[in-house]
């Protein structure tokens, strides 16, 4: 990460690095063209000033980059863009690179949320979640006469905290349910065939089919869930474990079921601090431990928190058209301004490795806190939640690149002010 150039200079640079890498990637792409009224990268760049700009529509947007950046987009121009099938297919492109990118950089920064988990590394390890919004003022009604909310899928990478879109689920126009969507969008990558490794999504229990997860078990698409109150399942077989492992605390049975002729795994967990058991199914090898497979059902309410930074932070709350390729290109843009917001922070962190965010000193002290209270009642908290974790992206972090983009702040300066939050570690 280079620091010495602006912030804005760096996120056209990171744009840029993003498109030559999305370019050598296709011979010959469709989506390649000229466009002197604004440039694949202006619109690109653009995108992500909306994103990180508390505006409430496009035409607000507009008048804040004229008024605030000095930047003069033409109305017709920018909303013609936003809807262009050539354009979604670019910054389809664009955005993967940009996401292999700040996967790099995290790596080199070693982190690594899931090192705890030695058998999950041949796996990409997702937690994956629809998300819904406003649906845009100019939505047509359906035929009932109602309006719905718009709606995404996203997926976080549990080992470095990114953010991925997945597929669009509904513009407003009528109800959609996310399950259709993702399996539409799961076999549409078993075709890619840039596909690298083993993909494993966590998600809840609206996801669980077992017939057509074992036939994904042939992609290499795994999934781990959590076994439906209303589930029909007759025991198998047991399926041996260490107990005495750290890793498998609070496991009471892991176990074969057989649901109309397809068996899957089954681990039946006890949270030792409430004593409340948990069911989680799972298409996972059996060399994977069943702790491993109930912490990380745990770990995917973390996909949550970035859906509030989303909200809250970022003020995303509103769908920016109804036209579907407009939905997937603010779909894309979302991701990216939130990944470039974690890659700052995650790195920030690292530079000064005796010192902690104020968020994990706070979070330590309330799992002590919840530790001492459930060993007066005989109890504990499990040790793995002591590990360290994907947090949410501070707001502090978010104002201060906003702010930052507005008075044209170098990038040395925002990480020396991340830095200098951190706290010494005890």
């Amino acid at each position: 990460m280079n620091e010495n150039i602006s912030l804005n200079d760096y996120i056209i640079a990171h744009c840029n690095e993003s498109m030559e890498k999305a370019l050598s990637a296709e011979r010959y792409p469709l989506w390649d063209r000229s466009c002197p009224e604004m440039s694949d990268i202006d619109f690109t760049r653009f995108g992500l000033m909306r994103c990180m700009s508390t505006v409430n529509s496009g035409r607000h947007f507009l008048q804040t980059a004229d008024n605030v950046h000095d930047e003069q987009l033409p109305l017709s121009t920018y909303f013609n863009s936003l809807k262009s099938l050539r354009r979604r297919k670019m910054l389809e492109a664009l955005e993967e690179q940009s996401y292999q990118l700040h996967s790099k950089t995290l790596e080199e920064s070693g982190i690594d949320y899931l090192k705890q988990f030695p058998e999950l590394k041949q796996y990409t390890v997702e937690a994956a979640d629809g998300h819904f919004i406003d649906h845009a003022c100019h939505t047509g009604k359906s035929k009932n006469g109602k309006v719905y909310a718009a709606g995404f899928i996203y997926a976080m990478n549990l080992k470095n905290g990114l953010l991925r879109p997945l597929c669009c689920v509904t513009n407003g126009t009528k109800r959609n349910h996310e399950i259709p969507a993702l399996r539409n969008y799961i076999e549409t990558q078993n075709n890619n065939k840039n596909k690298q490794g083993k993909q494993l999504y966590v998600y809840d229990k609206a996801v669980t089919d077992h017939s057509w997860w074992e036939a994904q078990k042939l992609h290499d698409n795994y999934m781990i869930s959590v076994l439906k109150e209303n589930s029909v399942a007759t025991f198998f077989e047991s399926i041996p474990f260490d107990d005495k492992s750290d890793v498998n605390i609070g496991i009471e049975s892991y176990s074969i079921y057989e649901n109309k002729g397809i068996k899957f795994s089954l681990v039946e967990y006890r949270d030792p601090e409430t004593r409340i058991l948990h069911r989680f199914v799972t298409t996972l090898p059996e060399c994977v431990n069943p702790g491993t497979i109930a912490m990380l059902y745990f770990k995917r309410w973390t996909v949550e928190k970035a859906f509030n930074n989303s909200k809250s932070d970022l003020k995303e709350k509103k769908a920016w058209s109804s036209n579907f390729n407009a939905l997937k290109n603010q779909m894309r843009l979302t991701t990216m301004t939130y990944n470039l917001m974690r890659v700052f922070e995650e790195v920030s962190k690292t530079q000064a490795p005796k010192h902690i965010h104020p968020s994990d000193k706070k979070y330590s002290k309330a799992l002590e806190k919840r530790d001492k209270a459930a060993k007066k009642e005989g109890g504990f908290v499990n040790p793995l939640h002591f590990q360290s974790r994907i947090v949410r992206i501070s707001s502090y972090t978010i104002r201060l690149v906003q702010n930052a983009i507005m008075t044209g702040k170098s990038l040395v300066s925002v990480m020396e002010a991340l830095v200098a939050r951190l706290i010494p570690q005890v």
